[in-house]
C-alpha cells in the first residue's frame, strides 16, 4: 500500500519568505503535520522561484521569489516531488530558475513541468516508493511565452482539441507509463476563479486517463473544483492554494483547500482521502470547526461530476472510494 499526498499551489514568497525569515522552516504546514506524516510521497505545485538572485520580470503584476533555504520547509512538510510548470515559475528570470534547480537536487525533490530546455521540460520525474515507481509529468497552459525551447522555460500544452501539443502530451503518457506503476499527470491550467470544470478540462482529462494516467491533479485555479471518476482514476480539477499570502475573496474563499490523500495498492488507486484545510496567518492550519462546510462545498461540486462521496467525522476527512482497477 502506497499513501500519495497532493497539495494544492504553495507559494513562499512575499510576505510568506518573510515570515519565514523570522521563524522555523516548518512554519507554512501549521498544524497539518500528522496528516502529511501519513504519506509515503507528497507532491505539490510550487508556485514561485527559490532564489536570491534575479530581476522582476516586466509586463507582469505579480512576482514570487523565495529565499533558496525555503526548500527546507518543502522538505520539512516530506514534498518529495514538485510541479515547476506554472506561471510564477520564471517571474525572476532565467537566472533565478537556474538557481532554484540544484537547490532542489541537493535537497533530493524531483521536479518536472520545466527545465533548462524543451526536453527537460518535458521529462518526467519518477520515484520509486515502496516497490512502486511512480511517475509525474507536469504541464500548463498559462504563460504561454514561457514554453521550453533551446533555453529554460515550462512545459506548455494549450487546452484546446486538436492542437498538435495535446498529442504529444498524450504520446508522453503513454510512453511514461509503459515504464511506471503509478502514473499522475499534473495540470496548471485555466483562469483563477469559477468553481465548475471547463468542458476542455474534462475532455482532455479523461484522454489523459484513457491514454494511461492514474491520477490527474489540477490547480490554478485559486479556488477547489470537485473531483470526478473515470475509468476509477481521480480527476482533481483543481486543487486550490495551499499556502499564500493572499487577499481572501469571501465569496470565493481561496482560503479553503484540501489535503488529497491517495490510497493505492501499487498501481491501482483504491481510496481519495480529503482532509479541509485553511490559510491562516501565511500557513495551511486544518481546518477543524470550518470542516464540515468545506466538504459540504467539495460534495456538491463532486455530486455534479457524478461522484459519490461520505463524511468520516471520527477521522475528519471526505472520503471518494475508487472502486475496483478495470
Amino acid at each position: 500500500m502506497v499513501l500519495i499526498g497532493l497539495l494544492g499551489d504553495v507559494m513562499l514568497g512575499r510576505l510568506v519568505n518573510e515570515r519565514l525569515r523570522r521563524v522555523g522552516a516548518d512554519y507554512p504546514w501549521g498544524d497539518t503535520d500528522p496528516v502529511l506524516r501519513q504519506a509515503d510521497l507528497t507532491i505539490a505545485n510550487l508556485e514561485c522561484v527559490l532564489a536570491a538572485g534575479g530581476e522582476p520580470q516586466a509586463g507582469k503584476v505579480f512576482h514570487f521569489r523565495s529565499d533558496p533555504k525555503n526548500v527546507a520547509s518543502l522538505r520539512s512538510a516530506g514534498i518529495g516531488m514538485v510541479s515547476l510548470a506554472n506561471n510564477h515559475v520564471l517571474d525572476y528570470g532565467a537566472g533565478a530558475f537556474r538557481e532554484m534547480l540544484p537547490a532542489l537536487e541537493t535537497a533530493g525533490i524531483l521536479h518536472a513541468g520545466a527545465g533548462l530546455d524543451r526536453d527537460a521540460a518535458r521529462r518526467p520525474a519518477v520515484r520509486r516508493v515502496s516497490g512502486t515507481a511512480v511517475g509525474l509529468i507536469a504541464f500548463t497552459d498559462n504563460q504561454p511565452d514561457w514554453e521550453a525551447g533551446r533555453g529554460p522555460g515550462v512545459y506548455y500544452v494549450p487546452v484546446v482539441d486538436g492542437d498538435a501539443r495535446v498529442a504529444e502530451l498524450l504520446a508522453l503518457v503513454r510512453r511514461t507509463k509503459a515504464r511506471v506503476g503509478l502514473l499522475i499527470v499534473s495540470a496548471h491550467w485555466g483562469p483563477n476563479w469559477g468553481s465548475g470544470a471547463p468542458p476542455e478540462h474534462r475532455e482532455l482529462a479523461r484522454a489523459l486517463i484513457e491514454a494511461g494516467a492514474d491520477v490527474v491533479y489540477g490547480h490554478s485555479p485559486h479556488i477547489f473544483r470537485g473531483v470526478e471518476l473515470f475509468r476509477n482514476r481521480p480527476i482533481i480539477y483543481s486543487a486550490g492554494d495551499f499556502v499564500d499570502d493572499y487577499a481572501v475573496d469571501p465569496a470565493e474563499r481561496n482560503d479553503q483547500s484540501f489535503i488529497f490523500l491517495l490510497e493505492t495498492d501499487g498501481g491501482t488507486p483504491l481510496r481519495l482521502r480529503l482532509f479541509p484545510t485553511l490559510i491562516t496567518n501565511f500557513r495551511a492550519q486544518l481546518a477543524s470547526r470550518d470542516s464540515r462546510q468545506i466538504a459540504e462545498r467539495m460534495q456538491r461540486l463532486s455530486r455534479h461530476l457524478g461522484t459519490a462521496s461520505s463524511w468520516d467525522a471520527a477521522g475528519g476527512f471526505l472520503e471518494i472510494p475508487l472502486g475496483a482497477d478495470g
